[in-house]
């Protein structure tokens, strides 16, 4: 296990964790997996230095958030962090939480829980020893390059965050890692989540071959060629793609509308396809593909996003299910699940808490995760148990 060497290196401080309410179920998830971990481990410590406050019943940081009635907000820490090694998570697209502006309700918007997030550092006061903010959907993170007079507010948050002395910036699957730029000294990592989605799919259907004959992966646009290229070198099997030609003389909802996609590939007939993308957001690009990926011959398809956002509702998807178009939609809760979707007989959760309470055992004990971002070794692990038949 990833866990083994930790008794043997000191943290870099007493472990804290601050959860707002836009993402209560993953952290409570998160510090569960830390307590069963460090319970577990205490009694090979029992005369290290480091016992002391290092096993406890929560790593929570008791927090609020409030606001008054002008909508102004307020961040507060209702307990010492004073040397602790801090992390603090944070869900932009929760939105499902509102608030009271003049007695009319106000859905909290990216906006909001971005500074939400900033009140929470600035509460931290700079007592805390070091800062990771942990914030799996980047804040403004589609628009990563400046191509005319526009803003460019995902590198604006970087740079705020990294004046606030926030020491790490943890995402995951960022659009074009290259924003990164924007704070050349500061710590930023992006991750894949190729192995969660891999184990959601061989864990929930029991009748895949995974081979060149039988399977493909399938990017529903250039953006998305490095992660498939990614999945399908791991699997063993072949990859195409899709081109979208736009109409660039139009601007519908602040895009240039699709004109048609355009596929580069083998021949999809009969084969299991995976299309990949870093986010179902309205889901009109990822249904489209699916469909005239059916007008191509394939058997069934499997639709896979690290964020799954269904900004359009998820009517589209249940008629298209009953339709046929497509088989499974895997997502993972590292945004806000509603309960609709939960309830959908064709969604896999796949999730993300095991892995991020890793990454922050790791960071803690100041341990290498060079191991944690490439999953390579996990993947063919779960692939040989598959087709053992010992899922």
């Amino acid at each position: 296990m990833f866990e083994d060497n930790f008794g043997k290196t000191l943290p870099v401080g007493r472990l804290g964790i601050i959860v707002p309410e836009s993402c209560r179920e993953l952290g409570k998830k998160i510090d569960e997996q830390l307590i069963k971990w460090r319970t577990a481990r205490s009694a090979a410590l029992e005369n290290h230095p480091v016992t002391p406050d290092y096993v406890r019943d929560t790593y929570l940081i008791k927090n609020r958030l409030s606001r008054l009635g002008t909508g102004e907000g307020r961040g507060e820490l209702l307990e010492s962090v004073r040397g602790d090694d801090i992390y603090i998570l944070t869900d932009v697209c929760n939105s499902s939480l509102s608030y009271s502006i003049s007695g009319k309700p106000s859905t909290m918007s990216p906006d909001g829980h971005f500074q939400d997030l900033k009140r929470l550092v600035a509460s931290v006061g700079g007592k805390a020893r070091q800062i990771t903010v942990i914030m799996p959907f980047l804040y403004e993170g589609r628009l990563s390059n400046r191509s005319s007079r526009e803003s460019l507010d995902c590198a604006i948050m970087l740079q705020e965050l990294h004046s606030m002395k926030v020491n790490n910036i943890i995402t995951f699957d960022a659009h074009d890692a290259r924003v990164q730029n924007a704070i050349p000294l500061g710590g930023f990592e992006t991750i894949q989540p190729a192995y969660q989605f891999v184990k959601g799919l061989l864990t929930h259907v029991p009748d895949l071959f995974i081979d060149n004959d039988h399977m493909m992966v399938v990017c529903p646009d250039e953006g998305a060629a490095p992660r498939a290229i990614y999945m399908a070198n791991n699997l063993g099997v072949d990859m195409g793609m899709f081109y979208r030609r736009r109409d660039y003389s139009r601007i519908v909802n602040g895009r240039n509308p699709i004109v048609a996609h355009e596929f580069l590939g083998s021949s999809v007939a009969g084969k299991d396809l995976l299309i990949i993308d870093d986010m179902i957001s309205s889901g009109d690009s990822m249904l489209e593909v699916a469909r005239e990926l059916k007008k191509r011959g394939a058997r069934k398809i499997f639709m896979l996003a690290t964020f799954g956002l269904f900004t359009g509702g998820l009517k589209k998807f249940d008629i298209a299910y009953e339709r046929g178009l497509f088989d499974r939609i895997l997502t993972t809760n590292l945004t806000w699940q509603s309960p609709e979707l939960l309830a959908r007989e064709y969604y896999i959760d796949c999730d993300m808490s095991k892995y991020l309470a890793f990454i922050i055992e790791h960071l803690n004990h100041d341990a290498s995760i060079s191991a944690l971002l490439n999953p390579v070794d996990r993947i063919q692990n779960i692939l040989a148990k598959y087709r053992n038949h010992e899922l």
